[in-house]
């Protein structure tokens, strides 16, 4: 049996320097899809990929291109909208990868539902900025006629921040161990899934406006489809404690109660590293290895020789 690994791959891995164009985005995807196609015959995998850049955007031409007989569609639509948009690049990626291997292997991009508490406390303070940046006039009179929340966003200008619940369940999780047991490389619950509410009486699935965190979503995925390992694909090679001072130190092989201190301490930021390092350290207390690094270093990290690994004991 291969070990079966999640990746999770950053909200910016496919916009390095602000890339905005398809085409550059797919270039990058080349690189990514050879890299997770290296670890094919070794790893049964499991792709997830954040989507802050690309759904930001998408909210961007939803907004401004409304009238009334083609008005925005919701955000969590546009959560969809951008799973089939990366997911699309991804699977044509890393199946160029194979055929340039000369190997033939299977690639899927399943769209995901992640199931949220619809009594989550992020629905009371909604806290995640999201789409373009108004002036304060604008954003109050926006506020009004949609029932946003608005507010102010690092003096850069005012923006419409929605609720990050925490993700309780994958609709599709069943859809995608079958795939992965079959073969098959599976993209899945992109940008932390497509967030949904049961509904009170009949159970029935319905989209709410919100944003999943992609780490936390793939966090849950990793132990809802029995992976062994978990890995937070980021901009560094691993986690540093004082990041970008002269003391700066970085973090190899920890066990999860050791690095849950450095969080007692504030060494992660919330919008940063934080969330990284919280999954990886629930995925570690479950049982697994959760690692966090970049893609240049991946197979080293998974050989144990790069990264920051995490475990429940060394």
């Amino acid at each position: 049996m291969k070990p079966r690994i999640v990746l999770a791959l950053g909200g910016n891995a496919l916009q390095k320097n602000g890339e905005a164009t398809a085409e550059a985005q797919k270039k990058i995807a080349v690189k990514v899809g050879e890299s997770i196609a290296t670890l094919a015959n070794e790893y049964e995998i499991i792709v997830t990929h954040g989507n802050g850049p690309q759904v930001g955007n998408i909210l961007i031409h939803e907004e401004s291109a409304a009238t009334d007989k083609a008005p925005a569609m919701p955000l969590e639509t546009a959560v969809a909208m951008s799973q089939g948009q990366i997911g699309y690049w991804l699977t044509q990626a890393i199946n160029n990868a194979f055929v340039k291997q000369n190997k033939r292997k299977k690639v899927a991009t399943v769209i995901s539902q992640v199931v949220v508490d619809r009594n989550d406390p992020a629905f009371k303070n909604p806290t995640k900025p999201i789409g373009q940046f108004y002036s304060e006039a604008e954003a109050k009179k926006l506020a009004q006629q949609n029932n946003w929340v608005v507010k102010e966003d690092a003096g850069r200008g005012w923006r419409r921040v929605v609720a990050s619940p925490k993700p309780i369940d994958i609709v599709e999780k069943n859809s995608i161990k079958e795939l992965v047991a079959d073969g098959v490389i599976v993209i899945a619950a992109g940008g932390g899934g497509i967030p949904v509410i049961r509904t009170k009486l009949l159970k029935r699935l319905k989209g709410i406006d919100a944003v999943i965190d992609k780490d936390y979503a793939a966090e849950k995925l990793a132990e809802l489809v029995k992976a062994d390992i978990f890995v937070s694909v980021t901009a560094v090679p691993n986690v540093f404690i004082n990041y970008g001072l002269p003391n700066q130190e970085s973090l190899h092989q920890v066990t999860a109660s050791e690095i849950s201190k450095y969080i007692k301490y504030g060494y992660f930021k919330a919008g940063s590293m934080l969330p990284k390092v919280e999954a990886a350290i629930k995925f570690a207390r479950h049982g697994g290895t959760g690692i966090i690094t970049d893609i240049h270093s991946l197979q080293a990290a998974l050989n144990g020789k790069a990264g920051t690994i995490i475990k429940k004991q060394l």
